[in-house]
């Protein structure tokens, strides 16, 4: 029915119920199903982007670390902690020593700076700040007598952040421990630890516990105590090996659950607070999925996350796994110690992001599978795996380069995967999310990799004295991220119902056809006789001959079978490329493969005969020769002014040969800009132009057909929604990808001025040599206006930007950054699928060369061999065609046709809509609902009008009578069937009585 093709919304309603089943109830081992189940999930529709909020008084912060942060190393009586040390300690052949000599000594200054740092987070608007307590600048020597300044400093920031109604949430120890202890005690190897740690946190609750009601035992455990430790990479740079390490993590857990329990015993009955510790971890997946592989990454889990996890939330003791690969190195808790431990923390506080993954995670706890970034499948694990307790993000964000200022896209497009899984997991998966936490929120002293990164919201200059915060393009985002409370769902992200206009072009492309011209058996004269005795086979007769007969297109078998595969899926238009190099080896007349010219005829006449328009282009750049003659190849293509008029006398030829059957011409499809040089595109635009006129002052008269150039045109979006630098960039690269050639013919018949404009910079500033030629005045004229509508392929979007950041993506000669927005779908060769791009590119278009008719000549994606893909191209099929009936309905575009790319899989591999096996073609799902869409012209819906084509009705003015009283010439007709039946019986039972009375 014609409602059936309503479009789908990007999420089913019924997917969250789907995906949820019964309730999280978890259990230690309860984890390792989080691979097969997430394997299981609906494709596309589980990695699409979801447009929700989070649950009301969800709470959103940012953090910081004192080391990182704070500077003021030396003032107000601070003491000197272990990472004070290790950044002045002089650097090792190892390069396990300190990042820089500088190290977090000033850093981003904020013990001198807390106003400005708290303006900070009244910008963002958060609801809490997650900031640790340096221990040595409360208690220098890490133990009695107090420092009042110390104690001065963080009773101003919690007054500053009361003010704001901004809740406190403290660390107490975020890696750097006092170097007295260190030196003293040996730090956490020693066993007195812990209750010194415990005597420095009932001094912290005392303090400042009534303006706190979240509350760090410590940060990130597991890097402590094995680099800290074990391995010596970071302070104190003890490298005691993984014994140590484990000893260490004794001591650590031991220490929390003290904390935990002075806390819960003689502070929160009056404070009422709440109490954890923030672990880390990574994400890791099996590398084929295979049970022994998942257990492996369940290892991987346990002996980084579940080292410290399982003892606390489930049940005092380190993870199964742990205790029988490790034996003796591993400590043993008593039974006593199990009970303390057990229990002590009031929420699961996660740190999840750049500290860890990919860097501070020992390769070793890998178990040879692979590390992954993935937040959700992280919570679901931990939900499953630690009986669903209350989840609070306490640090997640990525990083961008040290050299980066405010733009910081890729650092955005981490952040919106990461709260994006975050908000899946809890919609989707039943997981217990309650906040977020973004970092850092300004530039700081990153660790082990120094100043080489930045992970701010904030950008700060290290080299100015005043160290100003100066907000970032994440600022904006994470504001208007937190004022939305997610990502609701706008109307612009939503389907449309409706129909296109009478006469649309519903089309499918094959760059070439499939060419075969072996003759059929009824074109051979020769006479044969059927040897049944001995060889059975036909043995020709010499010299007896018959008749022969004329060629005709029947005799091609590859046409008939081409031509039903276009009739099964109702294109209107078939889209398809002559070969200039085969009609005319030698690149002029003087030699013509009629052959070819032939096949070419039947094959648009065949076209014709069941209704299907031929859409032709003369020339399309492939590979080889870029689809030229030899000769014209041999001779500098189109770097050579001669190609010109040899395109010119092709054309003609083509014109006069095709012209009867084609009506829709192209003269260059898709000609690549990327691999042109400005001479070339320069004779390029000169023979298309040519070509168009030859057309319409000879053959446009007499075949009244009409002709332009197809352009690929992908559409480029600033990385930065609100950077004007980036917007300049995309708009510098929509006029060298597509303006270059677009902007002469459907334009002022000249260049884009900001081409002109950046060539001669790159000219005058680089002491480059790009010469972008000048038209003449007649040849401005030639070809401005030299179309007859506006053709575009388009498969894509690209995201871009000003700042530098990843070098193998920078593009030097347009000072171009390529950025991947993670959160789009992409196909298996990674070509991101963005509906939205086409409608912008298709009101840019318009926006630029005024209400010109466009067609959409090609859009497609690719596939594998695994068919799953081919529910992405279903997807993209549906919403690319939705997105291009917003641009025709809502914005006026004058679009008069869409084509697919492609055809089959034998022409262009991974990208048909029939599959080409075993010398077979099967259509795939895609084709089945490209031709529905196609037969319902469109989304139509309950309320769509009926479309009243009038060339229709002038064509058949009676069938618009039939069609308009379908119900009614229903019932006549049952009437005049019923009538017949009943006479017939009545004449047969009339007789029967007659013959019986005689």
């Amino acid at each position: 029915p014609a409602g059936s093709m309503a479009p789908v919304a990007p999420l089913l309603p019924l997917l969250p119920l789907l995906l949820l089943g019964r309730p999280l109830l978890g259990a230690p081992g309860q984890g390792a199903g989080t691979w097969s189940r997430f394997a299981r999930l609906p494709y596309p529709q589980d990695q699409l982007f979801l447009h929700d909020t989070f649950p009301d008084g969800f709470l959103w912060g940012a953090g910081s670390a004192a080391y990182q942060t704070e500077g003021g190393w030396r003032q107000g009586g601070k003491g000197a902690s272990v990472w004070d040390t290790f950044a002045h300690r002089p650097a090792t052949p190892s390069g396990s020593a300190p990042a820089g000599p500088a190290g977090g000594d000033v850093a981003s200054d904020s013990y001198n700076n807390l106003f400005r740092d708290v303006e900070g987070l009244r910008r963002l608007g958060v609801s809490h700040y997650r900031f640790s307590l340096a221990w040595a600048r409360l208690l220098p020597n890490g133990t009695a007598p107090l420092n009042p300044a110390g104690l001065a400093h963080y009773r101003r920031l919690l007054g500053l952040l009361r003010e704001l109604d901004i809740e406190p949430v403290v660390t107490l120890y975020h890696w750097d421990m006092p170097q007295a202890l260190q030196d003293a005690f040996g730090g956490w190897a020693s066993p007195v630890l812990p209750q010194l740690f415990c005597d420095y946190a009932e001094l912290c609750f005392r303090h400042f516990g009534g303006q706190v009601r979240y509350w760090l035992t410590m940060d990130n455990p597991y890097v402590v105590a094995w680099h800290g430790y074990g391995t010596g990479r970071l302070p104190p740079g003890v490298q005691g090996g993984p014994h140590l390490g484990y000893q260490v993590a004794h001591h650590l857990l031991q220490a929390h659950a003290k904390v935990w329990h002075l806390y819960n015993d003689h502070f929160r009955p009056t404070q009422r607070g709440k109490v954890s510790i923030a672990l880390s971890s990574h994400w890791i997946r099996p590398q084929h999925m295979t049970e022994k592989n998942i257990k492996e990454c369940q290892k991987s889990l346990d002996f980084v996350l579940g080292w410290f996890a399982k003892p606390i939330f489930i049940d005092g003791d380190y993870p199964e796994s742990m205790k029988s690969n490790l034996s003796s190195l591993l400590p043993e808790f008593t039974e006593v110690e199990k009970k303390y431990i057990k229990g002590t923390a009031d929420f699961f506080a996660l740190s999840f992001g750049a500290t860890l993954s990919f860097q501070l995670l020992d390769s070793r706890m890998k178990f040879q599978q692979l590390e992954s970034i993935s937040l959700r499948q992280l919570l679901y694990w931990i939900s499953s795996e630690y009986n669903n307790p209350q989840i609070f993000i306490v640090e997640n964000s990525w990083f961008v380069s040290g050299s980066t200022k405010r733009d910081d896209a890729k650092y955005i497009y981490y952040l919106k995967k990461f709260i994006m899984e975050t908000l899946k997991a809890i919609r989707y998966d039943g997981v217990n999310v309650f906040g977020y936490t973004v970092w850092s929120l300004l530039d700081g002293f990153e660790w082990h990799r120094g100043y080489s990164i930045r992970r701010g919201l904030f950008y700060v200059d290290f080299q100015s004295h005043d160290k100003k915060l100066m907000p970032k393009s994440s600022v904006l985002f994470y504001q208007k991220l937190i004022e939305k409370n997610g990502f609701p769902p706008l109307p612009e992200n939503q389907p449309i119902e409706g129909i296109f206009p009478c006469g649309f072009a519903w089309g499918i492309v094959d760059n070439y056809i499939q060419v075969d011209t072996t003759p059929a058996q009824f074109l051979d004269s020769n006479v044969y006789v059927w040897d049944v005795h001995q060889t059975k086979k036909l043995i020709k007769v010499d010299g007896v001959f018959t008749t022969k007969r004329e060629r005709h297109c029947v005799d091609f078998a590859a046409i008939r079978l081409q031509i039903s595969l276009l009739q099964e899926m109702h294109v209107t238009h078939f889209h398809f490329s002559l070969k200039w190099s085969l009609i005319l080896p030698l690149g002029n007349l003087s030699l013509i493969n009629h052959t070819l010219v032939h096949y070419y005829q039947c094959f648009a006449s065949e076209l014709l005969r069941v209704n299907i328009t031929p859409v032709v282009a003369l020339w399309q750049p492939m590979a080889e020769n870029q689809e030229l003659p030899v000769s014209v190849a041999k001779y500098g293509a189109w770097e050579n002014p001669e190609t010109i008029q040899a395109f010119v006398d092709y054309a003609k030829f083509c014109f006069t040969s095709l012209g009867d059957h084609v009506k829709f011409w192209i003269t260059m499809n898709e000609p690549h800009v990327k691999n042109l040089t400005y001479t070339a595109g320069h004779n390029l635009l000169k023979a298309h132009a040519k070509v168009w006129h030859l057309y319409d002052k000879e053959f446009r008269r007499s075949q009244k057909g009409k002709v332009s150039i197809a352009l690929q045109a992908d559409w480029v979006e600033p990385a930065c929604p609100f950077s004007r630098n980036d917007q300049e960039v995309a708009d510098r690269i929509l006029e060298f990808d597509i303006g270059w050639l677009a902007e002469p013919i459907f334009g002022n018949g000249e260049y884009p001025q900001v081409m002109r404009a950046w060539l001669h910079r790159r000219n005058s500033v680089d002491l480059y040599n790009f010469h972008l030629p000048y038209f003449s005045e007649d040849e401005k004229k030639l070809i401005q206006g030299s179309y007859d509508f506006f053709a575009l392929s388009h498969y894509t979007t690209t995201l871009v930007g000003w700042e530098k950041e990843d070098a193998l993506k920078y593009d030097h000669y347009l000072e171009v950054q390529m950025i991947n927005d993670i959160t789009w779908l992409h196909s298996p060769s990674r070509a991101a699928v963005v509906p939205w791009g086409l409608r912008k590119l298709l009101k840019w278009v318009k926006s630029k060369y005024g209400n010109v008719p466009i067609y959409v000549m090609a859009n497609g994606i690719d596939d594998d061999q695994n068919m799953v893909h081919d529910k992405l191209r279903v997807y993209y099929i549906q919403n690319y065609i939705n997105e291009a009936l917003k641009a025709y309905t809502l914005d006026d575009v004058n679009l008069q046709g869409y084509f697919v790319y492609s055809f089959n899989d034998k022409t262009a591999p991974k990208y048909g809509l029939y599959s080409y096996i075993a010398n077979q073609y099967e259509p795939k799902p895609s084709m089945e609902h490209y031709r529905e869409i196609i037969d319902n012209n469109g989304f139509p819906g309950p309320e769509t009008p009926e479309l009243l084509c009038l060339e229709e009705i002038a064509s058949c003015p009676e069938c618009h009578f039939f069609r308009t009283r379908k119900s009614l010439l229903a019932f006549i007709s049952f009437i005049f069937v019923a009538f017949l039946i009943t006479i017939v019986f009545i004449t047969y039972y009339s007789k029967r009585v007659e013959r019986r009375y005689k």
